[in-house]
């Protein structure tokens, strides 16, 4: 369970922070009806990296595991959107757009065993 926590956390890190490294990727991915698309990318990438953070101390791992939740449901339009967007264009990388799909529920299960 602590090794699954410290997996977890790198993940988020890792993930926010590519936010910044290559911000447009994510731009891409955003649904149209969502202003802001640059400012957002930046905000849930720190959003994500703070995740990360807050899920390494025991006094704040709790607040960390519902604000991951909250983050991994919040980004879900994206996901769907650049499933639509791989369907449309016949990449064929769309399957493993499918399969991001249920992923967004094992992480949100995943971040909810560290809520204690």
């Amino acid at each position: 369970m602590v090794y699954s926590k410290y997996i977890l956390i790198s993940i988020l890190i890792f993930a926010g922070t590519m936010h910044f490294v290559r911000p447009f990727f994510f731009i891409k991915i955003m649904p149209s009806y969502i202003p802001f698309h640059l400012k957002l990318v930046y905000i849930s990438g720190l959003v994500e990296i703070l995740c990360g953070l807050l899920l390494i101390f025991p006094q704040t791992q709790t607040f960390g595991a519902y604000l991951a939740i909250l983050l991994f449901i919040a980004v879900f339009p994206a996901n769907i959107e650049m499933a639509k967007d791989y369907y449309i264009t016949h990449n064929k990388y769309f399957w493993v757009t499918v399969l991001r799909l249920p992923l967004q529920i094992l992480l949100i299960l995943w971040a909810y065993q560290f809520r204690k």
